[in-house]
């Protein structure tokens, strides 16, 4: 089985690839800007490309003769494209097409795994969020990851791929460096509060949030490599189940786990974030369940599985 992960050195990226090199003998290929953190790896059916994929020399060697499965988790994140979107169209839509296009030229259809946004459903989101939410995104980002997700539905129409859109809720916790995603306090949250310091939430005791720990997040995606085609939706896209957790839910569970003090936190409620990342409404991801996508399960073990990830 040849794999290719794009994004390899971002949080998601690196533990789907631990994943892949711990549990399957597939021949992975992993691309990103630096992989110096795959370079001592001793594994003998990798391959490391580094490179920005809106380069064609990077696209080619990311896909090779051929490719089986294609996770494309690559991407300019939401703040970063808001900021800049003549880069994000360059990263997250055209050289994304352009990548999903050759490997599809290879005429073997792949499966390809794209990873997309709740951002795609608008802000704020409808209520509830289903499976008959039409596409309404309010950023750049999610514009364009619609965008992949429509070009994707067609490509499999036509039988040159066989796509699967995976939308991902808040995945925590990432690391605590400037990353460009305007969500990173549902991170720091762990990161601080772990390390006995103060952390001020930019979103109200009560904001709603949809979330899930990165190795479920993982499970997710390898799930999605090797589910049955024919159960997915005609439009090839599902939103992950998630845990619903007021920011209360979560900083009280993180107290508890990490034993600290509650006097560390203050609220400073930012309407734009309040908006964007704190109204989540109630969830109902039937497409999702029926084909085997799981979320943490209880708010203890997503905060246990997070804060060991950091």
């Amino acid at each position: 089985m040849r794999v290719t992960v794009t994004g390899a050195s971002g949080f998601v990226g690196q533990a789907l690839c631990k994943q892949i090199l711990a549990s399957t003998d597939w021949a992975l290929t992993m691309v990103d800007l630096d992989l110096t953190w795959a370079k001592s790896l001793d594994y003998n059916q990798l391959k490391l490309v580094e490179g920005a994929l809106q380069s064609e020399e990077v696209r080619q060697a990311a896909v090779g003769a051929s490719v089986d499965i294609l996770f494309h988790l690559a991407a300019l994140p939401g703040g970063a494209a808001e900021q800049n979107p003549g880069l994000s169209r360059q990263v997250n839509l055209d050289a994304t097409l352009d990548l999903i296009d050759l490997a599809a030229s290879k005429g073997n259809k792949p499966r390809v795994v794209f990873t997309s946004t709740i951002a795609v459903l608008g802000a704020p989101l409808p209520s509830p969020v289903n499976d008959q939410c039409r596409l309404a995104p309010a950023m750049i980002y999610g514009t364009h990851k619609a965008m992949v997700e429509m070009a994707l539905a067609d490509l499999h129409r036509r039988g040159q791929v066989d796509a699967v859109c995976i939308r991902l809720p808040g995945i925590v916790a990432r690391p605590a460096v400037a990353s460009g995603l305007k969500s990173a306090f549902m991170s720091n949250v762990f990161h601080d509060l772990k390390a006995g310091q103060a952390f001020t939430s930019p979103v109200g005791p009560d904001a709603t949030l949809w979330l899930m720990s990165v190795s479920q997040c993982v499970a997710n995606l390898v799930h999605a490599a090797t589910v049955e085609s024919g159960r997915l939706p005609s439009n090839r896209a599902v939103t992950l189940p998630a845990l619903r957790l007021t920011m209360t839910d979560l900083i009280e569970e993180v107290l508890l786990q990490t034993g600290a003090k509650s006097d560390l936190i203050t609220y400073e409620k930012q309407p734009d974030l309040q908006e964007h990342f704190g109204t989540h409404p109630p969830l109902i991801t039937a497409a999702a369940d029926h084909v085997g996508f799981k979320h943490d399960g209880d708010v203890q073990a997503l905060v246990r599985s997070a804060l060991s990830s950091i």
